[in-house]
């Protein structure tokens, strides 16, 4: 008995001790609330005591930062901004070309998407019949000749392409295998001999080498699998490298470039039976900065419709208190935190590229929703006050979850502006996001707050929201003309209004729409199952393309449509997709070649792979000679250097092969290089990725110390996993950020209706967005990260107003919730999407991506906060308990008035409960 009783003390003490830090843990939540707001109010008060400072600094700032546009420069290396920066590729393209230089490869320069240095390449096609038949064979030859006789002036010489083509050790520049194999077949035909047979993808050519033709001729139909000929091909690939091993060269290269697309052009036109699609090593680079050009008028009209629906969400018909400037104000608001924050990037030299278009659309969502809360908290404050308690109570009131919002805005972009952002592109744009997020935040305050003071004072003397001109009294009203008195119509109420009177502003269309019909209709018990049942359908779809989520690494999803770029990859794909980019198999050691062991081990990692691979070749050379290919050390060498290369045929693998000598004065094969091409279908970038990592397993687990290689592969590698990171990181930190910022919040249920809601929204847009064919590239990783500060934005005011609701039901506060800030929702989804829409008229893959992503993520989010979130609000918690009165409450209440002279303008009461 004594110990139970013990025990059952100790447990009381430690539920008062539960119940006194829970309560302690609230007073402490309460007193940070209470001191937030009011030192809001206070800063409302600030703003308003110096209106005119606040409104012309921002401008005058503006201007001066918009001064340094003069220092405005694009970045032109698209390798740098989409490729991931720390990637095993980029370590093993450093090694390759300290062993194997460009200018070392000579004929092994195989055609591919991309190549380094200076080039131009061409597919040729034939609209109708087989590339290969004497006319295209004529026609492809002609195109090749006037290609090399491209002329290019400049400092007084015209360089042709045997000024700047790479050499061969014979001093002749470098053209691909295909068009030697052309030239054999017209030859043949002159001389009336039968054109000696070409085989795919592997031909010998008439000198007896072979050669790789896999990505020089497209479209085969071939006999026995191409080793007994090729009956027609479709179209062909051309591919003239340049040199640029000087400025002088580089220029020169780059006009040669223009001129080669130009003359392309010129022949497209004089032969339409041929298609042709030309593709430059700049190529990418100008149609990945060809959007911004394409964008500029429709973000005009994207500016000029957002405006026309600000300015009438702001209106209504009483002539007073509509806002319709304000509305108007709200855009100039983001444009000049865009100008300035812009204005800082040049300073600090920063580059342009076109992943910033969607900057403006992350300002003007995110400032759309400050402003009109600020303008729905402005309709909730009593009219007899004077205007700067008004001005002071809006800032009170609103300027806490924006804060808050805001400091969202700068965790989940901050994180992906941090260095360990691996995709520059991605890094870039969150780092000016911050940037412009802040400015937009402090112009908020200061601009758009000393706005409202100057609405404030029109309003409150009766002038005209338009014309700033005093509207007369109704007795002095009815007597003007009728088209006056509808324009100069307003709701006089000298008396004062209550509190929570605001049939004022009820003439508001989509307040009257909210308070009188959608409140009660979404809170219906028979609507309720309906929005439950289409919120499952949501998660359903949502969660079938989640599934089926792919990362969109290649390069035509951030170009625009209309280019070259566009149309060489669809022919690409179309023709070329039957085998992979040449992969180079480097050995970077000395390894035992001669041996029987190394040989059948080489032999089989190259096995099921085409292959141009010296050391095959050599080995069927020696046995050929009638020699084992177990041989020792030296005389395996001596046979490679004194015999093998020195046949005309295998002349062209000594520039694979690097001999050195040994201590013991032997010389060695201290590195080599292979080729191999695999196989491939339609999905040739998936399959790539799949084979980059089994060849690098295998290289880690082999005895022969081998690392493989493609200029293609530093934008393949580790892509997923650079792309995704920084989405990863920001939800983390959004999700930590709302934990830990509980204390700050008067109800911790705020922050976890707020994770529940932006998680069901970034769900459902990562859903929804693969089924609209959107893939995981860097600009949908960048609009799903602003997902979440959007879901945020729009959720918060709802939520934190139902929650520190009391007395009343669920249903109530709903409504409540709703009343107060669904209109500046809704004004705010209306605005955002008038301005989305333009966006999809851009010619551009990456404009197509920002506009479905942020109209999902726009149209999603509207959803959840205008729908579900007020469904669920009514059956989950938090409960609404009635408090019951203490006895004689009531009684010893006392109410008092006061009135206080404040304005010399008008009387104003201020009725005080005490």
């Amino acid at each position: 008995m004594v110990e139970s009783a013990r025990w059952e003390r100790l447990a009381s003490r430690r539920s008062f001790l539960a119940r006194t830090l829970r309560l302690h843990a609230r007073m402490l939540r309460q007193v940070l609330h209470e001191g937030l707001q009011t030192s809001f109010h206070k800063l409302g008060h600030f703003v308003a005591n110096h209106p005119v400072f606040f409104a012309s600094a921002p401008v005058l700032l503006s201007v001066l930062l918009g001064a340094s546009f003069s220092r405005y420069r694009v970045e032109e290396d698209v390798e740098y901004l989409l490729a991931p920066k720390h990637s095993l590729a980029k370590i093993e393209g450093n090694l390759v070309d300290s062993l194997f230089a460009v200018n070392r490869s000579k004929h092994t320069l195989y055609s591919d998407l991309q190549t380094p240095g200076r080039y131009g390449r061409v597919i040729v096609t034939s609209r109708r019949g087989n590339v290969l038949d004497a006319t295209h064979v004529d026609l492809v030859l002609k195109l090749h000749t006037s290609i090399t006789h491209i002329q290019v002036p400049m400092l007084g010489f015209n360089y042709t392409f045997a000024h700047l083509c790479l050499m061969d050790d014979s001093k002749n520049c470098i053209i691909d295998d295909v068009l030697r194999a052309l030239e054999e077949i017209r030859a043949a035909r002159a001389s009336n001999h039968t054109a000696p047979p070409l085989g795919y993808p592997i031909t010998r050519l008439k000198d007896g080498r072979e050669a790789y033709i896999g990505h020089q001729l497209g479209g085969v139909q071939a006999v026995g699998g191409g080793r007994e000929g090729v009956r027609a091909a479709r179209a062909l690939q051309l591919t003239y490298y340049l040199q640029a091993a000087s400025p002088l060269h580089e220029v020169v290269a780059s006009r040669w470039e223009l001129l080669f697309c130009g003359e392309l052009d010129r022949l497209g036109r004089a032969h339409p039976e041929l298609g042709l699609y030309p593709f430059t090593s700049s190529s990418l680079q100008q149609d990945f900065q060809r959007t911004s050009r394409v964008s500029e008028r429709p973000l005009l009209c994207s500016l000029a419709a957002c405006l026309a629906m600000a300015v009438i969400c702001c209106s209504m018909r009483d002539c007073v208190r509509t806002k319709p400037w304000l509305g108007l104000l709200a855009l100039v608001t983001v444009s000049l935190a865009t100008l300035t924050s812009a204005g800082i990037f040049n300073l600090a030299g920063g580059k342009y590229n076109s992943t910033y278009i969607g900057i403006p659309f992350v300002m003007l969502g995110h400032g759309l929703f400050g402003t009109f809360e600020m303008l729905s908290s402005w309709r909730r404050t009593r009219e007899d006050q004077h205007v700067k308690e008004r001005v002071a109570s809006v800032f009170s009131d609103c300027m806490m979850p924006f804060t808050a919002s805001t400091a969202l805005h700068l965790v989940t972009f901050g994180i992906g502006a941090s260095p360990f952002t691996n995709i520059e592109a991605v890094r870039l744009f969150c780092c000016s996001a911050c940037l412009s997020v802040l400015f937009n935040y402090l112009y908020v305050l200061t601009f758009y707050g000393s706005n409202l003071v100057f609405a404030g004072y029109l309003e409150n003397s009766y002038r005209h929201s338009l014309f700033c001109r005093r509207v007369p009294k109704p007795e002095l009203l009815q007597q003007k003309p009728a088209w006056y008195r509808f324009l100069m119509y307003t709701r006089y109420d000298e008396d004062g209004a209550e509190p929570d009177d605001l049939q004022a502003y009820e003439s508001h269309l989509l307040v009257a729409f909210m308070k009188r019909y959608y409140c009660d209709w979404i809170t219906n018990t028979y609507v309720k199952p309906f929005v439950v049942l289409f919120y499952l359908v949501y998660v359903s779809f949502a969660l079938m393309g989640y599934l089926q989520v792919s990362e969109g690494s290649d390069f035509s999803n951030v170009v625009a449509t209309e280019t070259s770029t566009i149309a060489y990859t669809r022919a690409q794909q179309r023709y070329f997709s039957s085998y992979s980019p040449v992969i180079g198999f480097y050995i970077y050691e000395s390894i035992e070649y001669w041996n029987s062991s190394v040989q059948e081990d080489l032999l089989e990692y190259t096995k099921g792979f085409e292959r141009i691979s010296w050391f095959e070749s050599y080995l069927n050379y020696l046995h050929g000679q009638n020699i084992s290919g177990g041989l020792s050390r030296s005389n395996f060498t001596e046979h490679l250097r004194s015999g093998f290369l020195r046949q005309p045929r295998y002349l062209h693998f000594s520039d694979d092969i690097i001999f050195a000598k040994r201590a013991d004065g032997e010389v060695d094969v201290v590195a080599s290089r292979m080729f191999l091409v695999a196989k491939t279908t339609e999905n040739k970038r998936e399959e790539m990725s799949v084979l980059l990592d089994t060849l690098r397993k295998l290289s880690l687990t082999s005895r022969v110390k081998f690392i493989i290689f493609n200029p293609s592969f530093v934008y393949m590698d580790r892509y997923a996993s650079s792309v995704g990171a920084p989405l990863k990181n920001s939800c983390v930190a959004a999700l930590f950020l709302l934990f830990f910022s509980t204390f700050l919040a008067a109800d911790p249920l705020v922050n976890a209706w707020l994770t529940v809601t932006v998680a069901s929204v970034e769900f459902g847009v990562v859903g929804f967005m693969t089924l609209w064919q959107v893939e995981l590239d860097c600009v949908s990783v960048l609009c799903l990260i602003y997902g979440v500060n959007y879901a945020v934005d729009s959720s918060a005011p709802l939520v934190s107003a139902f929650t520190l609701g009391r007395e009343s039901t669920r249903t109530r506060w709903v409504k409540v919730s709703l009343e107060r800030h669904g209109v500046p929702a809704l004004q705010s989804y209306v605005c955002y999407s008038a301005a989305l829409l333009p966006l999809a008229t851009v010619p551009s893959n990456l404009t197509r991506t920002l506009f479905r992503c942020l109209f999902l993520t726009a149209l999603v989010t509207a959803f959840h906060c205008l729908a579900i979130l007020p469904v669920l609000l009514t059956f989950l918690p938090p409960s609404k308990r009635k408090r019951r009165n203490r006895k004689g409450a009531a009684e010893d209440r006392e109410d008092v008035e006061c009135v206080e002279m404040a304005d010399s303008t008008r009387v104003v009461d201020q009725i005080t409960t005490v």
